[in-house]
C-alpha cells in the first residue's frame, strides 16, 4: 500500500513547464531519488511535496491525508538542504533541538531526543560546537540530524552532498542510507550523481524535460533501461546504430556490413527498422589472443585510447566505423598498446535494443 502519493503533478513558471504529468506512488519507509541533469524539474517536486511551491495541478497525499494545500509547517516534512542552512549563533546541538523548541516539546523529551540523533549521526562528541567549529560533512550531519529530530513523515534531501568533496560525500552517503534504514523513514532524495542514486536507492525516478523517463530499481534503470535517454545518462554505454535484419532471432546489421546479434527482439520491432543496441563497457570483452570462443559477437578492433580509472581502465577502441568503450581491469592494462590490434567480444545477452530515433 502506498504511503505517499503524487497525483497528476504540474507546475509552470512564465508559462514554461517546470514539472509535467507526475506521479509516484511510495510505500513506507522506502528510499527513492529523483534523479536527472539540471532543470529537470527534479528540486521542484520535491519543493512542492515539501510545501514550499504549490502544484498547479494535480495532489499530493499522505497516509490517506491530501496535504496539497496545507502549509509546509504544517506537513511533518523533515528538509535537508544543499546549502546545510544551519544557525550560525547555535550550537549543533541547538540547531538540532530547533524544531522541537518551536513545537513545544518538553525539556526532557527534547534532551533525549537530541541526544539519541547525535549519536545516531555519529556527533556525540560536537554538540557544544558551532557550525563554523564543524568541517563540511560534520554540518551536513547537523542539517540531517535536525531533519531527523522533529520525526517527520517524509524526509526530503535536496542534493545535500553536493558541496563537499568526493571522499566524504561516499562515506556520508553510506550513512544517510545506514540512518534511513535504522528509522525506517519514507525518503524522497534529490541528485544528478548516477552513482550517488544507484548505490542508495530502492527505487530511482529518471527525469528529463520535466517529465519521468523511467521508474525502476537500480538494477533495472542500468540494465534495462526503457528510454535512449536513460540508457545514456545513467552509466557508459556503447551505442551501434543498425537495421533490423531478423527480429525473431535477433539480428541486426550496423555500419560495415557488422553482423550483432541480439536475444530475440518483439513488440512493435519490424524486420528493416532502424534500431540502436547498447552494450555497456564492462560487457565488451578484450583480448590479445584471438576470438573467444564461446561468444556471441566477435570483432577485431584497434586499441585508440587508454585511460586510468582507478581499479578500471577504460579503453576506446575503434571497430568497423564503430568507436566502442571497453572496462577492464587495471591489473591488466600493460597488455595493450596504442594502435595495436585486439579481439573483442559480448555476448547476445549483452544487448539492449531500442528504436533508433
Amino acid at each position: 500500500m502506498s504511503y505517499l502519493e503524487l497525483r497528476n503533478l504540474e507546475k509552470s513558471f512564465d508559462g514554461i513547464n517546470a514539472v509535467r504529468d507526475f506521479n509516484l506512488e511510495v510505500k513506507k519507509g522506502e528510499f527513492i531519488s529523483l534523479l536527472g541533469p539540471s532543470g529537470c524539474g527534479k528540486t521542484t517536486t520535491l519543493r512542492m511535496v515539501a510545501g514550499f511551491e504549490l502544484p498547479d495541478f494535480g495532489s499530493i497525499v499522505v497516509d490517506g491525508e491530501d496535504i496539497t494545500m496545507v502549509p509546509s509547517n504544517q506537513r511533518g516534512m523533515g528538509m535537508v538542504f544543499q546549502s546545510y542552512a544551519l544557525f550560525p549563533n547555535m550550537t549543533a546541538w541547538d540547531n538540532i533541538a530547533f524544531g522541537l523548541r518551536v513545537a513545544r516539546q518538553p525539556a526532557a523529551e527534547i534532551q533525549d531526543r537530541v541526544a539519541r540523533i547525535l549519536d545516531l549521526v555519529g556527533l556525540s562528541e560536537s554538540g557544544s560546537k558551532y557550525s563554523n567549529e564543524l568541517s563540511g560533512g560534520q554540518q551536513q550531519r547537523v542539517a540531517l540530524a535536525r531533519a531527523l529530530a522533529i520525526e517527520p513523515r517524509v524526509l526530503l534531501l535536496d542534493e545535500p552532498l553536493s558541496a563537499l568533496d568526493a571522499v566524504v560525500r561516499v562515506s556520508l552517503r553510506s550513512e544517510i542510507r545506514r540512518i534511513q534504514s535504522t528509522l525506517g523513514i519514507t525518503t524522497i532524495y534529490v541528485t544528478h550523481d548516477q552513482e550517488e542514486a544507484l548505490s542508495i536507492s530502492d527505487r530511482v525516478v529518471v527525469m528529463r524535460k520535466a517529465v519521468i523517463e523511467q521508474v525502476g530499481t537500480p538494477e533495472e534503470i542500468y540494465i534495462q533501461p526503457d528510454t535512449h535517454f536513460v540508457a545514456t545518462f545513467v552509466g557508459t554505454v556503447n551505442e551501434f546504430f543498425a537495421v533490423l535484419k531478423d527480429a525473431g532471432s535477433g539480428l541486426a546489421v550496423g555500419s560495415s556490413n557488422t553482423v550483432i546479434h541480439t536475444n530475440p527482439v518483439s513488440g512493435t520491432f519490424r524486420n528493416g527498422d532502424q534500431v540502436v543496441v547498447y552494450v555497456r563497457p564492462e560487457e565488451i570483452h578484450v583480448s590479445t589472443k584471438g576470438l573467444a570462443v564461446h561468444a556471441d559477437n566477435q570483432f577485431t578492433a584497434v586499441v585508440r585510447e587508454i585511460t586510468l580509472l582507478g581499479p578500471v581502465t577504460r579503453l576506446i577502441l575503434e571497430m568497423n566505423g564503430f568507436l566502442v568503450t571497453a572496462d577492464i581491469k587495471t591489473v591488466d592494462r600493460n597488455r595493450y598498446v596504442i594502435n595495436e590490434p585486439v579481439s573483442i567480444s559480448f555476448n547476445r545477452s549483452a544487448c539492449r535494443v531500442m528504436p533508433a530515433g
